[in-house]
């Protein structure tokens, strides 16, 4: 076994400087929760763990390591999750649902800091300990982050950019002293966002490769067994380590957990119909509200439920491959971005369920939509302001509304005026460059739905002679040129929260651009976003951060990375139920891990 080595990595010496260790920390301000906490605010400790769970998703899978290039999109759900848990593998610490970014301890019963973010030190929990029994060690902690630097995928092999130095401290601690490249959010992402493995039980020689044999985790649970491409089933651990600590309580609470893989949406929902399934995330409106009349759901042995998580929308959207010449000139993307008919969309595929997204962070605080940039802001952006409209600026900014005819004529009149500025023109019924090249592209897909909402953006492209082809791929074609970013154009969801930060590098960071397995799809390389992108994870204060990111917000929209589609406040969910859930929804929304079979009480 070839061993991992770093220079930065040494023995604690009495010179560095010490902190009074706290149980949990806060991006902004102080954890919500006292240090005598029992439980998260979200969870029901009084449950019965017992009985089983069957999920559902569409795809495959061929390896159970998620960390690595050859696994990213293709691990087996449940390894590295944050829908269904991480049932197998685990962080220092955890984050609360309940807050925008504070987080408590898990491997790590407690850390240290100083008020300048210089150094973490975690203080591991001497009760944790891997599946085969062997404890959780320094040691464990310093090869995870040395085999992820130097095997890793993004972001797992940029982890240790901003640190210095990574040292063992007496029999159970770590610290991290970070560089001049660390900002105040780099603690908190060593923390929650590194997984933790096994030295032992792992060969560095063949970490890169993708395989199914099992591994040791130090999670709630163990595999049961695998069907390779089909099915993973999970069995808790009654030894495992963590069960009774507060950040765990009310939480893994099914004694087994299956995941079954379908190739599509509508077999999955057939198999959730005759209760193959235990759940069905519904997000389609039109499918809400017209497809639940079988025997199950009528006699009310399936229930629907309906979340409203306080988190800003997120965007959905056509993305932009800029790394593509067709794409290069903004005037082009913002023509692209007018020609979406959303209105034709929203009332034909979805019943005018929708809303038009117009921010990255809509319907928060964080977003510019609706909120004009103060002296604040303004100061933030720089220069930057310049290059932005001044209805952005302003935060009045609109996509148009057409009259829902999918062939308004103002609105393509607009688009058709972009192009013009762009060096297009329009001849022989086909839009061409000042050369007398075709504006032609493919937009690829990856299911009915996705391809549904294309179909009816080609026909409105094709009105002003722009050739847009539709590739609807699958699953495993679809994730390998994702990663590697072999792609026109894609659909694609950017997540918001209420604490965005190391994150958003990795979806417009002109590093992430050529880095492949990264979430820049856009392939976004802009010197101001990366400044301001700097100017979140390094804000004090509130208000600062507050400001930068709402100025990335109008440096997105300004960009036209994205044709926005849309977007609804609530999270749909249907069960069986023989499946109960906690009656508190946190900030983030429900929480599946905290949810529990109503047959073991």
């Amino acid at each position: 076994m070839t061993l991992l080595v770093l220079p930065f990595c040494g023995i604690f010496t009495p010179s560095v400087v010490k902190a009074s260790p706290v149980y949990g920390i806060s991006m902004h301000g102080q954890p919500a929760l006292p240090a005598n906490y029992q439980h998260f605010p979200y969870v029901n400790p009084e449950v019965k763990k017992g009985g089983k769970i069957a999920y559902g998703v569409v795809g495959t899978f061929d390896s159970l390591n998620p960390f690595v290039i050859k696994g990213m999109r293709t691990t087996a759900r449940g390894i590295w999750d944050p829908e269904y848990g991480n049932l197998f593998y685990e962080t220092l610490m955890t984050r609360s649902a309940a807050e925008p970014f504070s987080l408590y301890g898990l491997l790590a019963e407690s850390v240290e800091w100083d008020d300048a973010r210089s150094f973490i030190q975690f203080n591991l929990n001497p009760k944790a300990k891997w599946q085969d029994g062997q404890p959780v060690t320094p040691e464990d902690v310093i090869f995870s982050f040395q085999i992820l630097q130097q095997k890793g995928r993004p972001p797992f092999n940029k982890r240790l950019d901003t640190v210095s130095k990574m040292e063992k401290v007496g029999e159970h601690s770590v610290r991290f002293t970070f560089n001049d490249k660390a900002d105040r959010e780099t603690p908190l992402i060593i923390a929650a966002s590194t997984p933790i493995l096994p030295k032992h039980a792992i060969n560095p020689d063949k970490f890169e490769e993708s395989s199914l044999t099992t591994p040791v985790g130090s999670g709630p649970y163990k595999i049961k067994e695998i069907r390779p491409g089909e099915r993973i089933t999970y069995e808790r651990d009654p030894n495992y380590w963590g069960k009774d600590i507060p950040a765990k309580v009310g939480f893994d609470n099914y004694d087994e957990i299956s995941i079954t893989y379908f190739l599509q949406d509508s077999t999955l929902f057939e198999a959730f119909k005759k209760g193959e399934v235990d759940i069905y995330p519904d997000g389609d409106t039109s499918h809400w509200t017209r497809s639940y009349n079988f025997p199950a759901a009528n006699s009310g042995d399936v229930q629907r439920d309906t979340f409203t998580p306080q988190l800003p929308t997120g965007m959905l959207g056509f993305v932009f491959n800029t790394r593509r010449h067709t794409f290069a000139d903004v005037k082009v993307r913002e023509a692209l971005t007018l020609a979406f008919d959303f209105e034709w969309v929203n009332k034909n595929l979805y019943g005018n369920a929708f809303k038009r997204t117009e921010s990255y962070w809509q319907n928060s605080a964080l977003g510019a939509f609706g909120h004009a940039a103060d002296d604040r802001e303004l100061s933030i952006l720089g220069a930057a302001k310049d290059k932005i409209a001044p209805e952005i600026l302003a935060g009045t900014y609109t996509l148009p509304i057409s009259d829902g005819s999918g062939a308004d004529r103002n609105v393509l009149r607009q688009a058709v005026a972009l192009l013009s500025q762009a060096g297009y023109s329009i001849n022989d019924g086909r839009m061409v460059d000042a050369s007398g090249k075709p504006l032609s592209f493919e937009v690829m897909t990856q299911n009915d739905g996705q391809e549904k909402m294309a179909l009816a953006y080609q026909r409105t492209l094709r009105l002003i002679g722009i050739n847009m082809t539709i590739r609807t791929v699958d699953d495993a074609q679809y994730q390998a040129r994702s990663n590697s970013f072999d792609y026109d154009m894609i659909v694609k969801s950017y997540p918001s929260s209420l604490s965005p930060g190391a994150e958003q590098f990795n979806r417009w960071g002109s590093a992430s651009r050529d880095q492949q397995g990264s979430f820049n799809y856009a392939g976004v390389a802009n010197a101001d976003i990366d400044r301001i992108l700097k100017d979140i994870v390094d804000a004090k204060g509130l208000e600062d951060f507050q400001a930068s990111v709402r100025a990335l917000d109008r440096l997105l929209v300004a960009g036209h990375y994205v044709v926005p589609l849309y977007y609804s406040n609530e999270q749909r969910l249907a069960r069986w139920k023989r499946i109960s859930r906690p009656d508190q929804v946190p900030l983030q929304g429900y929480q599946l891990p905290t949810w529990w079979d109503a047959r073991a009480q």
